[in-house]
This record gives structure tokens, C-alpha cells and sequence, in this order.
């Protein structure tokens, strides 16, 4: 029998936003509703700055119809964050949550909003604060530690899916060597995604390039003058944190976010770079182009998984669960093939996985079929390309 004290709760959303992070907003909001030890059910507005700022909004006060509409809807209903708090900032946040009788924390993101969510828990306990602290896991990257997949992963897969399947017919009428730079700083597993829209012989992506990999620019240029001469055209699939065998992006701007993180591809560099790097080495008229997908990703309306968005409205109502009927003070929600579990927030927090190396062949440039068996259940059906006879 849970020995919880009752109090107020808040919530906030950090991070990059995807299509089903407010599936999971939702789903805290309304099993909050079940629980008498939760009185009020505030919104923090742009996730920790809010708290230091007391943004808040009534989440109780929301009408449901409207929280269902909100619900499908991509993107961070309350606003998103990047911000890392310091440690006078994370007393502050504690101090915000006594004096509005706070008991219960709840911070949906990837590992960065973990510890976060850590580091405030443990200087409450500390400072002798009843605070019970849970994560909810959301990240298109698919990269936190114990789960086996992230809710909001799925649809970005789609996506990818679904993009370079279009951008493969393209390629397949004008041939041409294309670069398709995706979001994936230290994991494959977004890019790799490319592999699930191949429908029939020959279909795109030919190469696909991940971090997990050290990737070889004299590698690179054989594997694609290979396919380039064995189908008159490449279409190319590559993550924006390939990097080489000392662990060095190939491409980075130089620029950092609040945790640290250096920006990648978002200016288009990495594309423009092995763009050139083909038109050196790869002689001819060739038509070589790139693209990078950047936040296309995140939140594109109407390509949602429908897995993802059920899991992630089930990681919100089992936070909220969990964290009043058990006697736990931490946890972050982990999803497995046999259903939902609680792990330690410390298991979760800072650090990230990567793509197990038997999902890519032994050449490091394309996928398996246990990848494909391992993704194919979290995107769900992709369109039907239909082809005349030739």
C-alpha cells in the first residue's frame, strides 16, 4: 500500500518536440484525474524555465475534448526547453516546489530532461522534501538507455520512410547521385529507418552511413562509384553524426546548445561536403545534389505511427500511476515487448545507446534484416509503390 502524501503535481515537456510527446502530456493529465493525492495538475511553459519563472497553468481546468484534439497534435503543447539548470537553479526549482506544495514532478524527454529530473529529486530528498520525481521518455533519436524503443521514434521513422521513398521515385526518373542527410547525432537508428520504404529491386537507399560506424571518406566514394555504375544512379541515406575512426564528426558548426551538444547538420554543411567530396572524386556530368531533413522530422502532420501514439498516451498514464500507488520517489517509464516497467531515473539519465552493430552488414553502409524486423512493428504499413512493366 502506497504511504504518499497529497499535494500538487507539474509537469513540463523538454526537448526536441515530436508527433506524439502530447500524447503522452494528455495521457499524465487525465490519469491524473483518478488520483485524490494529486490536487492540482499545473503546466510548467517551456519545461524547467517555466518552473523558475512560476509559468504555470491548470492542467485540470483543460476541457477533454480539447486535451484530445491536443493530444493529436505534434510538437510541445506546453512549449518545449534546452535549458540545463544549474545547481542554484535546481535548488530554486525545489524551493518553487515547496512553496507551492509540488509533491510530484513529472518531466517528459530524452536522457538530458532525466537528469534533470535527477538532480532535482536528489536535492530534494536531500534538503528533506517529500518529492516524487518521474520521467517520460520521448525521443526520436530512440537512444535512452534501457528501453527498448522511445515513444515518439516511430512516426520520425515513418517519416523518414516515407521521405526517401518519394525522394527514391524522384532519383528512379531523373538518376543521379542524392545525399539525404537525417538527424541521429551519436545513433543510427532514425537513419537506418530509410532501409523500411524499399519495395522492389533496386529501390533507394543504396548506402546507408550511421555514427555507430567510423565512416571512411575513401570507403565512401568506392561504395558509392559501385552503385553508381552498376544502376546509373545513388541514393543515399547518411546521419549527421558520421564520424571518423578517432571518434571526430566528419561535419560540425562549431555552435553548442545549453547541455553541450555541438549542432551538426542543421546548417546543411554535411550534405555540401560530401556532395563536393563525390564531384571530386567521382568524374563526369554527374547530378549530385543534397538534402538535409533537419526538423522535418519532428513533428510532420498526418505521418504518425499508430503504435508510437499508443504508447506514448500508455508512458504518460503509467508516470502518473506509478508515481502515486508506489512507494518509489524516482523512475522513468521503459517500455519492453512484454509491456511497461519502471527503472531508476539515475539508469536513464545523462548517457544514451546506440544501434547494436548487428543491425548494419559487415561493410557498415546498409542495414540488416534484423533491423528491419526490430522497426518494421514500430512504423507500421507504408504506401504501395505501384511500377509499369519495362
Amino acid at each position: 500500500m502506497s504511504s504518499k502524501v497529497t499535494g500538487n503535481a507539474v509537469i513540463g515537456q523538454s526537448g526536441g518536440p515530436t508527433c506524439v510527446i502530447n500524447q503522452s502530456l494528455v495521457g499524465a493529465i487525465i490519469e491524473a484525474k483518478k488520483h485524490p493525492e494529486i490536487q492540482k495538475f499545473y503546466g510548467a511553459l517551456h519545461g524547467v524555465k517555466g518552473i523558475l519563472n512560476e509559468n504555470f497553468i491548470d492542467l485540470g481546468a483543460q476541457d477533454t475534448a480539447a486535451l484530445e484534439k491536443v493530444a493529436n497534435t505534434p510538437s510541445a503543447a506546453l512549449g518545449s526547453v534546452r535549458k540545463k539548470p544549474t545547481e542554484e537553479e535546481c535548488k530554486k526549482i525545489v524551493e518553487i516546489f515547496k512553496k507551492n506544495n509540488i509533491r510530484y514532478f513529472f518531466y517528459i524527454g530524452g536522457n538530458d530532461s532525466a537528469e534533470t529530473a535527477d538532480i532535482i529529486n536528489q536535492l530534494a530528498l536531500k534538503s528533506g522534501y517529500d518529492l516524487t520525481s518521474f520521467h517520460i521518455p520521448k525521443t526520436i533519436d530512440n537512444d535512452l538507455l534501457v528501453t527498448d524503443h522511445c515513444p515518439g521514434y516511430g512516426s520520425a521513422a515513418k517519416f523518414v520512410a516515407m521521405a526517401i521513398m518519394g525522394d527514391n521515385l524522384d532519383n528512379g526518373a531523373i538518376p543521379g547521385i542524392k545525399v539525404n542527410v537525417i538527424m541521429g547525432r551519436h545513433a543510427g537508428f532514425l537513419t537506418a529507418a530509410s532501409a523500411l520504404g524499399r519495395q522492389h529491386e533496386n529501390d533507394g537507399p543504396h548506402l546507408i552511413y550511421v555514427p555507430e560506424i567510423p565512416f571512411s571518406k575513401e570507403k565512401f566514394i568506392q561504395d558509392v562509384k559501385d552503385v553508381y555504375n552498376r544502376l546509373g544512379r545513388c541514393q543515399i541515406a547518411v546521419s549527421e553524426g558520421i564520424s571518423d575512426g578517432k571518434g571526430n564528426p566528419i561535419f560540425q558548426s562549431g555552435v553548442k546548445d545549453a547541455h553541450g551538444n555541438v549542432q551538426l547538420s542543421g546548417s546543411g554543411g554535411l550534405g555540401d561536403m560530401l556532395i563536393e567530396l563525390i564531384k571530386q572524386n567521382i568524374h563526369g556530368k554527374l547530378r549530385a545534389r543534397a538534402d538535409t531533413f533537419g526538423y522535418l522530422q519532428r513533428c510532420f502532420p498526418c505521418i504518425v505511427s499508430e503504435s508510437d501514439a499508443e504508447e506514448a498516451r500508455r508512458v504518460g498514464e503509467f508516470a502518473v500511476k506509478s508515481a502515486v500507488e508506489s512507494d518509489l520517489k524516482d523512475g522513468s517509464v521503459a517500455i519492453k515487448t512484454t509491456g511497461l516497467f519502471i527503472t531508476p531515473l539515475h539508469s536513464v539519465a545523462k548517457n544514451t545507446r546506440g544501434m547494436p552493430r548487428d543491425y548494419m552488414n559487415e561493410e557498415g553502409n546498409n542495414v540488416t534484416e534484423k533491423f528491419l524486423a526490430y522497426a518494421r512493428p514500430l512504423v507500421g504499413k507504408l504506401p504501395e509503390i505501384g511500377k509499369l512493366k519495362i
